[in-house]
């Protein structure tokens, strides 16, 4: 099945429904181009705007759902990318089968994911990622006065904390591992950005502790409690979920695929979103994690280059200065510190998948070593959990990916060996 027909009209293929995503649909659609969305979640949203689609869309994350209505653009969910078989083709799996999307242009809108670093109890019931105890919120799971522990590193921590509470969720510690000293040139970027200093003040309230983390989490069958350590001092705090992520790592898997050139662990783009590959665009958290007004402002320039109209996008550029200055100012205060190299225990797992302990990795040089000796990063997520968390503790080089990008059925591996009519 070839997706977006060929016409006179350039082909824009958008992996990703997110912020950037939806943005680059919509402005490219405006500007005439033919327009296909691609995402694995169900419905249009992304991570930061899940379950909104039918129901509380506000502010921005409404604009672009009315707009993506509106407009002609072909939205394919629950479609999942596997290989890119031939330039131009993508080969594709989705609940009626498989797929061949072909495109002249294509915005990448992956996103990012948290990063998770193994501490002694991570893989107790109980013990989820920040941004995953949200997400489960949003599609109904009740915390109501269940206790919370959310810890690691980055604003998303307070995001999910608020929401938790909201939620009914009695959040007893919110732990940021970077100390104070480190967070206050932070602070004063936000006084440049006076919508993130509004969207701050909700998060006024929060039990944060600055220069905190988690040292391990207890438990028999299931989560217990958690030791938080706080400089020489820890303090045991019982609770029901441990909610733990360590920042955002951009997801480079499909920008890998297609050869697009990374730096310091971003895509590469210049400054019209473009990236070292020829009719290939990237936006949003995978160029750098910056929040939802980077995503929505890298996403219509992308939109708009990817449908010939780039000049339109001018006005727009300007705006990417502060966003960038943002993003940089992000990392810097949110930096791990070293202590949390010293967590893991030999007997601490650190590939669920295949259950690699640490002490397994101790004698192994670089990634391809752990992968054929101890098998750490051969599971279903293909190294995607643990190969972050590998990197940061033993300073391996992450690797390619390798295909498919995901686990997929044997026709949908067939997808692009024959040539297109």
């Amino acid at each position: 099945m070839c997706v977006v027909p060929k016409g006179l009209l350039p082909r824009v293929l958008v992996l990703g429904a997110g912020p950037a995503g939806l943005a680059a649909a919509i402005e490219a659609a405006q500007a005439g181009a033919q327009v296909a969305l691609v995402d694995a979640l169900p419905e249009p949203g992304g991570q930061i705007w899940r379950s909104q689609w039918r129901k509380g869309a506000k502010g921005e994350a409404a604009r672009c759902f009315e707009a993506l209505r509106s407009w002609p653009i072909s939205r394919m969910m629950r479609t999942r990318i596997i290989s890119a078989p031939s330039p131009g083709l993508l080969a594709a799996e989705s609940p009626t089968g498989p797929l061949t999307l072909a495109y002249d242009r294509l915005v990448l809108a992956t996103g990012a994911r948290e990063r998770f670093l193994p501490f002694p109890g991570w893989t107790l019931p109980g013990v989820t990622g920040a941004g995953a105890l949200q997400a489960m919120a949003k599609s109904g799971l009740d915390l109501k006065n269940r206790r919370v522990v959310v810890s690691g590193s980055g604003p998303l921590l307070l995001a999910v904390a608020a929401h938790l509470q909201r939620s009914g969720a009695r959040v007893v510690a919110v732990a940021e591992q970077a100390p104070l000293a480190q967070l206050r040139p932070f602070a004063k970027a936000l006084l440049s950005q006076p919508s993130k200093l509004l969207q701050a003040a909700a998060f006024i309230g929060l039990p944060y502790r600055t220069g905190s983390w988690v040292q391990r989490a207890k438990g028999c069958t299931r989560l217990e409690g958690v030791l938080l350590r706080s400089g020489s001092k820890q303090q045991w705090i019982e609770c029901d979920f441990l909610a733990c992520g360590f920042g955002l790592i951009p997801s480079l898997e499909a920008a890998q695929m297609m050869g697009c050139a990374t730096q310091e662990g971003r895509v590469a783009v210049d400054e019209w979103q473009r990236t070292s590959v020829p009719g290939i665009f990237a936006a949003g958290e995978s160029t750098g994690v910056g929040g939802e007004a980077k995503a929505l402002l890298e996403g219509r320039i992308a939109g708009l280059s990817a449908a010939d109209r780039a000049e339109q996008a001018r006005d727009l550029l300007p705006g990417m200065d502060a966003q960038r200055r943002f993003t940089d100012a992000l990392e810097t205060a949110f930096a791990l510190r070293p202590e949390l190299r010293a967590l893991p225990e030999p007997g601490t797992i650190v590939c669920r998948c295949e259950d690699v302990p640490f002490g397994a990795l101790a004698a192994c040089a670089r990634g391809r070593d752990a992968r054929l000796h101890a098998r750490c990063g051969m599971g279903l997520c293909q190294g995607r959990t643990c190969g972050p968390a590998a990197a940061y503790h033993f300073g391996w080089e992450p690797g390619g990916p390798r295909l498919p990008l995901y686990p997929a059925s044997f026709p949908a591996l067939l997808q692009g060996t024959e040539p297109e009519v």
